[in-house]
């Protein structure tokens, strides 16, 4: 009896290993989403739009039709309580206003369920969903956001905003995905695309003109990469192609030879007091920009450069900590270190790039679905299927 166990464990195994070898990273990531993605489509079928002028703050600078946050690692001065803030890096303080982060990260979490289960299924229902929420966000005069984040990532007593504040926006990347696979759909007539586009390029535009803008692009560490990551979303929607050509550049002479050594790792990112979630992070964002803006002719996944640093040397190295988190060398982070890793976007869209089918593996078998808000707040991408 236990040698015909055994031999049905062996036999299942070399099925599911046949099945992995002929079948695409793409279509095995379908089949691992696929209810979940129905089942979160499901839910935002039943959801209306809550946009930022559903709810405000005394201490935003801003008016109702602007984003307003609060930078994370500020505190209360014990020595001058109601003084400027002080820097703890690292420590979230939980008494931040964070109710226009949250509607943002719902609105992605909408949009990203609608436009999965549109490409699944290809019913207009969800597009006709999806919509209702585009125009609520980005059109109508009532209740849309202003293209900006002049008041963003504001600290009490020093700043009304500051240029950290624009990696909040990273949560519109599925929203401007979303838009490229749903805007074919009858739902979408040619006046409402237009207006969404020209959001995103009026945004653009702020991006790469303003002061915060340009302080965020020029930053040294994975604000810089999340900076870019945006920036490609939006022009990919927009059809900016100078702008894309642009980052593809920018991408090969500043930020994979600036940030990354030659083993593949972020200096940057282990200098910080959460370096593993930052360095998970900033590979996340990273593998997005190559994700986003490679093409035939110029493909970002096997650019190397003269050292021989690559976005895959880059995975090689942090891998390995994501399969075990143990083998970590440096101190945990100082806070949610035992909440990471989740199914990370640089193990999935690595493994559909360089057909690996272990690091798809491990990204299967990691939470898919996370709860923990600091965690979903640093997760971009939660909806993978419509960007392969």
């Amino acid at each position: 009896m236990r040698k015909s166990f055994l031999l049905f464990v062996v036999l299942v195994a070399m099925a599911m290993n046949t099945f992995a070898q002929k079948t695409s990273i793409a279509q095995q990531v379908t089949a691992v989403l696929k209810a979940q993605v129905l089942k979160e489509a499901a839910w935002a079928m039943q959801q209306q739009p809550v946009t930022v002028t559903a709810e405000s703050s005394s201490r935003s600078a801003g008016g109702k039709h602007d984003f307003f946050s609060e930078a994370d690692y500020f505190w209360p001065n014990p020595k001058n309580p109601d003084g400027p803030y002080i820097n703890r890096d690292g420590e979230t303080n939980p008494n931040n206003f964070v109710a226009h982060r949250k509607a943002m990260i719902r609105f992605s979490t909408i949009i990203g369920a609608l436009a999965s289960a549109y490409k699944i299924t290809g019913d207009e229902k969800y597009a006709q969903q999806a919509l209702k929420h585009l125009k609520a966000w980005l059109v109508d005069q009532e209740t849309l956001m202003n293209p900006n984040l002049l008041f963003a990532q504001a600290v009490k007593g020093s700043s009304t905003g500051r240029s950290w504040g624009i990696i909040d926006t990273i949560h519109l990347m599925e929203v401007a995905q979303g838009m490229l696979v749903l805007e074919k759909a009858k739902a979408f007539d040619a006046v409402t695309t237009t207006a969404i586009k020209k959001w995103f390029a009026d945004y653009i535009l702020w991006l790469n003109t303003s002061k915060n803008g340009m302080a965020e692009k020029n930053s040294k560490n994975n604000h810089s990469t999340c900076w870019a990551m945006q920036v490609a979303s939006f022009a990919k929607l927009c059809n900016n192609q100078a702008m894309l050509d642009s980052l593809r550049t920018s991408y090969k002479m500043v930020l994979l030879p600036n940030q990354m050594a030659v083993n593949g790792s972020f200096p940057l990112e282990l200098e910080r007091t959460k370096a593993y979630g930052y360095s998970i992070f900033n590979l996340d964002a990273m593998v997005m920009v190559c994700q986003i803006l490679s093409t035939p002719k110029d493909n970002l996944w096997e650019f190397e450069t003269a050292d021989g640093k690559s976005i895959k040397k880059g995975i090689e190295f942090l891998y390995p900590f994501v399969a075990d988190k143990s083998k970590w060398t440096l101190k945990p982070d100082i806070m949610f270190w035992e909440n990471w890793p989740v199914a990370q976007p640089f193990l999935v869209f690595g493994a559909n790039q360089y057909k690996n089918q272990a690091w798809f593996n491990t990204w299967k078998n990691l939470d898919l679905k996370p709860s923990v808000e600091e965690v979903i707040r640093n997760l971009p991408i939660r909806h993978p299927l419509i960007w392969l």
